[in-house]
Parts: structure tokens; sequence; C-alpha cells
């Protein structure tokens, strides 16, 4: 009919039309339903959950740093001048944080002491067990961590002992306001009165120990003012300093990045979905095709068809972005319980309604972009075509699809450019993307032109597959893009898996020392060796001076550098930022290779040298020759740099980026550290309590514990990626589902043909099978490549870990992937074989 002369239906009427037309469960689409409910599920949860996180530390900041603005300096207070300057801005609260050994007669245990006065905490509040809210302990009294209680076996009322000095239990820590800022450290907290350090004997001078200094504003002060006063005022006072905005930086830093790392996995499985939405709707209006040439033939025009049909998927695509949405909600919080010992995030339900919108609006986006291309074909072409197009297949051009496709890019360059955290490496992952989706349809055209022009195999199966690859009508474009995507997905998965493990097992190392000792004496280092001898033959004990300093100027001695005056440091040279540990040595410490340079002699006694680790050295400009001048205790120390060396940083022996030579820093004070290895079979019994007993100023930490506690923070970590990962191979499993299901409604009328001239039921699953393993074999090499270059990004650009693949592992999960798409497409090919040639030939 003339499109001209017909009246168009109203809005209401094609939807009357279209609901009646809708199957109540969505049959035919629910791979599209499945899709955007995967895709926007994933950004939903990852949108609510950073959002959380990010939240918390914001609203929190004070009282998870403990006040406005911190200073910290090691291994003493700060001075008159320092405090006073501070003072003008408002109320300060000096504490003090070290390594310790707290033991009873029977029990020893490592801890992080926290020394407190009577303003601290300046924000939030300490909860002890029972609900009780308390401030700085009483004199002669210490607040403790519940893990320091359980290993020492005692509560409140009981006594331990504190260096040489003896402290009576107040209350167990329940809740310690300021802990996120406070870091990693190799034991649970126990928070004394100020003066209980110097009391304890644990400050005398070369002892490892760092002050903290917060200070409450008084008035309406802008942070980073105060830190730019503080840094022109001290400039060589080795400060470091921290504001409320940034209240822990190693979590803000674990944030940002999960959450890039996760709108990327959320991205992926939305672009993955949106290939199987296209292959589901595709497939929906093919099965309606006959419905739409009716509508056709009795008046509906094009926009009629494209209202019916364009309210239908709509109408699937809503309920699947509301049910992801939904999902997304109520999954955040268990993602939030599974990260509340690393993070600040309240476990209760999340609405962030922007973060919802967003995610809704990417679904609904993708779905047009993939969507428009079959509903515009369905649209464009007249009754009579799409009735023959089982032996006519319909050729398109994609111009119609044009504008919704453009306006749905569109839409997505926004949201990325505008409402993400990390515009930039979204937009430059979606045209990756965008990128990834013009390759395969590349490679499928082709496959489709080789598999033409290649020779005709002699087996009439094979010969048959390859036409297949090629004929009118043929799904190879689809199931090329289909399959690409989805084995890359396992390719993906399978790498950041490996390479995640891998660097645990490099970052954590087997084979480790048994006990560090921090702050041992220098005139008790021949006694501590004849302890451990004495109780555990065969030791192998280590020791090397340790001093704490900031590097205040570097480079060529008439063209100095001073960090002082640096806004940040070179990238790569964090051994120039703040204060880190300094030591002196005559040889070669063990694992470290001379890159260039020369080591000095054994007593050398000539002008200070120092060796830097190459690494830091080539990051900074550094060359032999050049002068490093470092702050300790508040006196500047000068050395020329005699060599470069390679640190084997995987070792958990004694590893520093600044190495002096004995001359340079042997009269300052400070004391020793040792590592201490016990020979196979030793068994040392009561030595680590005997050591506490002789040494109370020092602290031996048993590793074993520590180590446990690294994997476990580490495999978290790793399971979040991966189950973050895995909704991707989710949308790449529905995909290849799709596309084989798709695949199969087009081959029904050839598997009826051919059954009627005479093949087999083995002759049609040779054919079914053949196809798809040339597909899936051409594939597989993409997909290794594909998969393993994102994982790479993922691993060393995003995440800045060493790309550390297992090879092996990662072709088991790809041939585990071929093998299921060859399982697929032998499920998909049952119904063809029980296919009726007269009722389907009738219905045709």
């Amino acid at each position: 009919m003339n499109e001209r002369g017909s009246a168009s239906l109203g809005w209401g009427t094609a939807w009357r039309i279209a609901r009646r037309d809708l199957h109540r469960q969505f049959r035919g689409l629910r791979l599209l339903l499945v899709c955007l409910f995967l895709g926007v599920g994933a950004l939903a949860a990852i949108g609510s959950l950073t959002s959380a996180i990010r939240g918390e530390l914001n609203q929190q900041g004070q009282v998870l740093l403990g006040g406005d603005f911190e200073v910290e300096v090691y291994q003493r207070p700060l001075t008159q001048e320092e405090n006073e300057f501070l003072e003008g801005y408002g109320t300060l609260s000096q504490g003090l944080r070290m390594q310790a050994m707290a033991s009873t007669e029977e029990a020893t245990a490592p801890i992080e002491l926290k020394a407190v006065d009577d303003n601290w905490p300046l924000y939030g509040e300490l909860t002890l067990d029972g609900g009780s809210t308390m401030g700085a302990p009483p004199q002669g009294q210490a607040w403790i961590a519940l893990g320091v209680a359980q290993r020492l076996g005692i509560g409140p009322g009981d006594r331990f002992t504190l260096g040489r000095l003896p402290l009576t239990v107040a209350g167990i820590i329940e809740d310690e306001p300021d802990r996120l800022s406070e870091g990693f450290s190799l034991g649970q907290t126990v928070i004394v009165p100020f003066d209980v350090p110097e009391q304890a004997g644990l400050t005398a001078p070369g002892a490892m120990y760092e002050t903290k200094t917060r200070l409450r504003f008084d008035g309406n002060y802008d942070p980073a003012s105060v830190e730019e006063a503080v840094a022109q005022a001290f400039p060589e006072a080795g400060l470091d300093t921290r504001t409320r905005d940034r209240a822990s930086p190693g979590a803000e830093r674990f944030v940002s990045r999960m959450g890039e790392f996760l709108t990327l996995v959320g991205l992926a499985a939305l672009v993955i979905a949106g290939i199987g939405i296209g292959g589901g709707v595709a497939s929906y209006l093919e099965a309606r095709r006959a419905s739409i040439a009716t509508l056709k033939i009795l008046g509906a025009t094009s926009g009629d068809i494209a209202r019916i049909y364009g309210l239908q998927i709509g109408a699937a695509a809503v309920i699947g972005s509301v049910a992801g949405l939904a999902a997304g909600v109520l999954v955040t919080p268990l993602l939030a319980k599974a990260l509340g010992s690393l993070l600040p995030v309240n476990t209760d339900l999340v609405i962030d309604v922007a973060a919802l919108l967003r995610a809704a609006a990417f679904g609904l986006l993708v779905a047009l972009i993939f969507a428009a291309p079959p509903l515009m074909r369905a649209r464009d072409f007249p009754a009579m075509a799409l009735m023959r197009s089982r032996v006519s297949p319909l050729v398109s051009s994609w111009r119609s699809a044009a504008v919704p496709v453009i306006a749905g890019l569109a839409g997505i360059t926004a949201l990325v450019l505008i409402g993400s955290p990390t515009p930039g490496l979204s937009a430059v992952f979606m045209g990756g993307a965008v990128a990834m989706l013009l390759l395969l349809a590349l490679l499928g055209r082709m496959i489709r032109k080789a598999a033409q022009n290649w020779p005709r195999p002699s087996n009439p199966i094979i010969r048959a597959a390859l036409a297949n690859l090629y004929r009118p009508g043929s799904a190879t474009g689809s199931l090329v893009t289909a399959l690409g995507f989805g084995l890359s997905a396992f390719v993906l998965l399978a790498a950041v898996q490996t390479s995640l493990n891998g660097n645990i097992q490099r970052s954590v190392p087997a084979i480790a020392p048994d006990y560090f000792v921090l702050d041992l004496p220098r005139d008790g280092v021949e006694q501590f060796t004849a302890m451990i001898e004495a109780r555990a033959p065969g030791s192998t004990v280590e020791t090397t001076p340790t001093l704490r300093g900031a590097v205040l100027a570097y480079g060529p001695e008439d063209n100095l550098t001073y960090v002082s005056q640096q806004e940040e440091a070179p990238e790569g040279a964090w051994g120039l930022r703040g204060e880190r540990g300094l030591t002196y040595a005559d040889a070669l410490p063990q694992g470290n290779v001379l890159t260039a340079g020369e080591w000095w002699p054994a007593a050398y006694d000539g002008e200070p040298l120092v060796s830097v680790d190459a690494d830091t050295a080539q990051a900074a400009g550094l060359q032999l020759g050049d002068i490093i001048t470092v702050g300790i205790l508040g006196v500047e120390r000068s050395a020329r740099i005699a060599n470069f060396r390679r640190i084997d940083w995987e070792s958990l022996g004694f590893n520093y980026v600044f190495i002096f030579s004995p001359n340079a820093l042997a009269d300052a004070p400070h004391n020793v550290a040792a590592t201490v290895a016990f020979a196979d079979g030793a068994q040392p019994g009561d030595l680590l309590r005997q050591l506490v007993q002789a040494f109370p100023s020092s602290s031996v930490i048993e590793v074993g514990p520590i180590l446990a506690e690294a994997r476990n923070i580490l495999d978290q970590v790793a399971l979040a990626i991966l189950a973050a990962a895995s909704v991707a191979v989710l949308a790449g499993i529905a995909v290849l589902l799709g596309a084989i299901a798709a695949a199969r409604a087009a081959r029904i009328y050839d598997t009826v043909i051919l059954r009627v001239l005479g093949a087999s039921r083995g002759q049609l699953l040779g054919l079914q099978f053949a196809e798809f393993g040339l597909l899936a074999a051409i594939l597989a090499l993409v997909a290794l490549a594909l998969g393993s270059g994102i994982a790479w990004l993922v691993i060393v650009q995003m995440f800045e870990f060493e790309w550390l693949p297992d090879w092996p592992r990662i072709l088991a999960v790809l041939g585990a992937g071929l093998a299921l798409v060859l399982i697929f497409a032998f499920a998909a090919s049952l119904p063809l074989l029980r296919a009726r040639p007269a009722s389907t030939l009738r219905n045709l």
C-alpha cells in the first residue's frame, strides 16, 4: 500500500497492539533482558559502592585524620617554635607512634604503640567493648585491641609490661576513630598516655618512632593554605603534612584504582551485552517477520512498525534496566560488608540517585545503539520482501539506523566525559571498544571472503561448512563479533587472575626470616646473637644500622635541586619524598647488584659516599658524582654518589634506596635492626619472651602472622577484582548463547531442506560442529591477543602490578571457552534435528 495515503497509528493504539503481541514472559526478548540486567546491575552496584566509599572518606575526613591538619616527623618531637606556629591556627593534640612489645609472664605480642595526649581525639570518639566512649587513657592505664588481649590472655583490670613499665588494661578497643589514617602496622593497637613511651625507655636517642601532631582549626582556615604556610616556615625541618581532604591517601588511591577498574568492567559488560542485545532483537524481529508483513499489508506504515516494536523492545529494556538497578542496590551492602575491613563504608542500603540514573542511561543508550539497526531493517522493508526473507535474505543499508546510533553514541560520550570520575580513561576505553567492534566486523568480512575463495574441500561436510560462512544471509558477522568478545572475556579473566596470583606469590614470598627485630641497641648485638645461638643453634642472624632521614637536596654539586622547592617529586622517584629509612654498610648487601660505579673498600675513611637504587636514580636524573643531602635529627649530611645498584625488592631482607659509607652516618644516634632465620628443625621454645625481657625497648616481630595477614588482604583484593571481572564473562556467555540461538533460528530452513535431500542426523551435527569449530579456532587467536592485551592494561597500567600471566592456564581457560562454544552449538542443534520438514516448510 502507499504509505502516504495511510493514517499513522497513535501511540496509544501502537501500545495496545504491542502489548497484545508481547509475551508475558518476554519470550524472544529474554536475551535483551539478561544482558541489560547484567550490564546495568554491574554499573549500578559499582557506582553506588564507590560513591558511598568516597562519601565516607570526604565526610569523615576530620575523624579519619584525627584533625583538620597533621604534621609528622621521625625520631623527635616538634620544636617549641613549630608548636607555637601551629597553635596560631587552633588546638593541638600531640601523639607518638612506634612498634613495641607488650608482655606478661607467659606471653608476648608485637603491638603498634599509640601514645596520645589529653586532647585526643580532636574529632570522633574512641568506643570500648561494651559501648562506652572514651578519650585518652588515665595515667598507668591503656586501651588495648582485642587481638592483643587474646594474644596475651588478659582483659580489663589485668596488668602487662611495656618495655620496663607495668600498665593496667582499662578497656578493650572496639572502634578507633582515626584507625584508617594510621596505615598498615606490624601489630595491633595499644593506646597509652603521651609520656608512657619515655617512661618505658622506648624513646632513647636512635629509637625508631614517629610523632604525629594533629591540629583542629579554630577558624575557617583552608587546609591547603596552612600546609603551604608550614612548608614555607620550616622548609628544611623534614616535616610530612596531611590535611583532612586526604586523610587516608592509601585508601583514596585504592578506591580510585578499584573505581576505575570496576567502571571499566561495567562498561565492558554493557558493550558485550550490547552485542547480545543486537542479536536478540534481530532474532526476535525475525521471528515476528510474518506479523510485521501482515501489519504492513493491512495498512500499517513504516512508522507504525517502528512504534509497535520499538515499544516492545523499549518495555523489555526498561524492565531489564530496572531489574538491574534493583540488583545493583541490593548487592551493594554485600560488597560493602566484604570490604568493611579495608575501607570505611556503610553496610546499609545505599541509594545514589545520580549513580543509578547514570547506569540506567548507559543501559538504555546501549540498547538504542544495538537495537536500532534490526528495528530499522524491519521498518524499511516492504511486506513481500519480509515474506520471502527466508529464501531471499534481506540486505539493508546502515544509513537508516545512522540517526539513532549516532544519537546513542553522542549520549554515551556525554555520560563518559561529564559524569565519570575518570573521563579520560573511560573515553579511551569506549574508543577501544568501538575499535574492537570495527576490527571484528572487518574480520568477519575477511572470513567470508576467505571462505568464498578457498579451494573446495573434498569432504562434503567441510565444504558445506565453508559455504555456510559466506552464503547469503549467513550469520558469520554476528557470530564473529559475539565469539570474539565472549572468548576475549574468558582470556581476560584468566590473565587477570593468574597475574594477580603471580604478584601475590612474588610480593609475599614463601621463604622469609622468622623474626624481625627493631630498635636493637648497638651495644646489645653480641648478647642478642649469643641468645639466639644458645636457644636455636645454627640460626642465621643479620643486622643492619637503621636511621630515619629526609632527602633535602640532590643533583650536581654546583646546581642542587632542593626538595622543598619542588611541588612534587619526579615520576617514579618516590625515594625522594618524605622521611625514609637510611643505613650504612661496608659491603654490598646480599641480593643487590651494582649497575654502575664501584663499591667503597672496607674501613673507608675518605669523602662520604652513597649508593642509590638504580630505578630511583633514573627517575630523578641522577648521575655518578652527584650529591645527596639528607637531614637526620635536624643535622644535614651530604655524600657523593659512588654507584647505582639494582635491589631485590621481592626479598624480605633489609632493602634501602640509599646506603651510605659508614663514615657518613656512623656517628649519628641510631639503633640496629635484625633478622633471625632459624635452622631447619630448630625449636626456639620461649625465645621470644626471653628476648623481650632482655631487650625491653626492642620490638621482636614474628614474620609468619604478618605474612598471613598480608596474603589475606591481597587475596581479598584479588577476589574483589575477579568477582567484578566475572560480570563481563557472564555477559559474554549470554552473548554466546544468544548468537548461537539466533544462528539456529536462521538454520531451520537449511536443516529441513538438507533432511529432505537425505542428510543424516550425524551429517547435520557434523556440519554444525565444523562451522562453529572453524570460526572458534580462528577467533581463539584473536581473543588471545585482545583478552591478554586488555588484561595487561588492567594489571600494569591501572594497578601498577607486574605482568605475570600463567600462559598454560590461560590457554586451558581459552580451550574451555572453545569447548563451551561447541557444547552450546551442539545443544542448539538438537531442536533442529527434531523439526518436522512438512510442518516447518508450511510455516516458512
